[in-house]
C-alpha cells in the first residue's frame, strides 16, 4: 500500500505540511477508544486494517499512524502518552509532539480531535507550554475547528481544562521514535522514558527491566524529573 504522503502532505511550507497530515489521519481513521488494537502496529497496516473491516482505532494508533507519516517525510515527531497522577487509572490520552524547523520548537499535534493550540497572540504552543499555561492560569486557544470524529467540535474549556488538564501530570515517550515501535515481535526491546514531577507518587526506580512471556519482548522504562531531558532539540 502507497499512502502518497508526498501529495498529502502538499506543496506548501513546513506547517502547511504538519497539518495537512494530522487533517488527514484525523479524517481517514475515526477514533474508537474501546476497540482493540490489531496485531500489526504500523501505519501502513492500521490504514489497511480500518479500511478492510470498517473499524476505528483508539487514541495511541492514531498518533501512531501520524508519527511514522511525519518520520516517513523526515518531520521530528513522537508519541506522547498523556497519564494523569494515579499510577492506576481507566483512561489517559496519546498525542503527538511535532518538532517545527521554521518555529524552532516543539508543538502540540492531536490527530484525535484534530486539535493543536495556540497562546492569546496565535503562536503555536507545544506540550510543556500547554501544561505551564494551565498550571499559571494563562489563556489557551483551541483551534476553532478542533473535533471528534467530525461530529461533535471540541471547546477549550472541555478539551484543555478539563480533559487534558487531567492528563498532563504524567508523559511518557519512546526513547527512540521509529517505524513499527509497537508490533511486538519475540527477541524485540523497546524503551520508554516518563517524565514526571517531584511531588509524583511512584519515582522511582529510575530504570525497570521487564519482559511479556507471551510475546517474548523485553521492556525497559526510565524516569525522569528533568524536563529539559525530555523535551531536548533534535540535533
Amino acid at each position: 500500500m502507497n499512502l502518497k504522503l508526498d501529495s498529502v502532505a502538499g506543496k506548501g511550507n513546513e506547517l502547511s505540511k504538519i497539518f495537512n497530515l494530522m487533517h488527514w489521519v484525523h479524517n481517514l481513521i475515526r477514533h474508537d477508544g474501546s476497540s482493540d488494537n490489531p496485531t500489526l502496529k504500523n501505519a501502513i497496516e492500521l490504514v489497511k486494517v480500518c479500511r478492510e473491516q470498517n473499524r476505528g482505532v483508539n487514541c495511541r494508533m492514531l498518533a501512531t499512524v501520524l508519527n511514522e507519516c511525519y518520520l516517513a517525510l523526515g518531520i521530528t515527531s513522537r508519541y506522547i502518552t498523556c497519564m494523569p497522577r494515579e499510577t492506576n487509572f481507566d483512561d489517559c490520552h496519546v498525542i503527538n509532539m511535532v518538532y517545527s524547523k521554521d518555529l524552532s520548537k516543539w508543538i502540540w499535534i492531536d490527530p484525535t480531535f484534530d486539535s493543536y493550540v495556540m497562546d492569546e497572540k496565535g503562536t503555536l504552543l507545544g506540550i510543556k507550554e500547554v501544561r505551564e499555561r494551565l498550571i499559571k492560569g494563562q489563556p489557551l486557544v483551541l483551534n476553532a475547528d478542533a473535533n471528534w470524529n467530525r461530529t461533535a467540535l471540541q471547546s477549550k474549556e472541555y478539551y484543555l481544562q478539563t480533559y487534558m488538564a487531567k492528563n498532563l501530570y504524567r508523559l511518557e515517550t519512546p526513547v527512540i521514535s521509529q517505524y513499527d515501535t509497537e508490533t511486538w515481535t519475540r527477541g524485540k526491546e523497546v524503551s520508554y522514558v516518563e517524565l514526571l514531577p517531584l511531588d509524583g507518587i511512584v519515582q522511582g526506580p529510575q530504570k525497570r527491566e521487564s519482559s511479556n512471556p507471551k510475546t517474548g519482548v523485553k521492556f525497559i522504562h526510565f524516569k525522569t524529573n528533568n524536563p529539559e531531558l525530555f523535551w531536548t532539540t533534535p540535533k
